[in-house]
């Protein structure tokens, strides 16, 4: 995902801006791996293989979602990483 594609990107819980954090990208500085975080409502949206995951919570597949988060953890000495609030 490019990072002029993710600027635009709001958290569709309250349509607050959202800060990145990068953890892997290619060559073309295209982002592959990574965290959008919105400050407002405390959930995090993780990046997969270039797409970010950003369902409504009711459609969300957490259980899916955290193992990724746990092994970017440990691979990038993450913080504690919860993806709702």
């Amino acid at each position: 995902m490019q990072l002029k594609t993710i600027e635009k990107l709001c958290c569709p819980f309250d349509k607050s801006d959202l800060n990145l954090q990068v953890l892997v990208k290619d060559t073309a500085q295209n982002i592959i791996e990574g965290i959008l975080s919105c400050t407002v409502c405390q959930r995090n949206y993780p990046i997969v293989y270039g797409v970010p995951i950003m369902a409504p919570d009711e459609y969300r597949q957490i259980q899916l979602e955290q193992p990724i988060v746990e092994k970017w953890k440990l691979e990038h000495d993450l913080a504690d990483v919860k993806l709702l609030p």
